[in-house]
């Protein structure tokens, strides 16, 4: 089974890093996993100080990476979502966001997990997500 490794150039350069920002594999179709999407813009600068805004960002730059693995947001299946320690009142934005970027009638599969850091001081969210891009 071929994988292939997308790293677009609107993200990130994670591989200094040492992980790929998506990885696919399959022949008929590919699934595909992605790394966690945050609030970076391409020269790693943090976009947005609310949790509101990184959310955006964060499903943003998820959009923009499967789309330049040749799939949409509609193919992915299944979303982890990391938040830093926060009050439920305030995590409806991040309910309003997936509403904007994935709609109501078929959304993935999500999973949201409280924890106490991520890998910058200032990201408050990262959202992974895993789907199948139909070739």
């Amino acid at each position: 089974m071929a994988k292939h490794y997308v790293n677009p150039p609107e993200l990130f350069n994670s591989r200094q890093y040492l992980f790929s920002q998506l990885v696919t594999a399959g022949s008929s179709g590919e699934l595909f996993f992605t790394s966690g999407q945050v609030a970076f813009d391409a020269e790693e600068i943090v976009t947005g100080s609310s949790l509101e805004e990184q959310a955006h960002k964060s499903l943003e730059n998820l959009d923009i990476l499967i789309r330049s693995a040749g799939g949409a947001l509609g193919d992915i299946m299944s979303l982890r979502i990391y938040i830093v320690q926060t009050e439920r009142k305030h995590l409806h934005v991040v309910g309003e966001a997936l509403r904007k970027f994935f709609g109501t009638e078929h959304p993935p599969a999500t999973t949201w997990i409280g924890v106490s850091f991520l890998a910058h001081d200032d990201l408050l969210i990262e959202i992974e997500a895993a789907g199948w891009i139909e070739k």
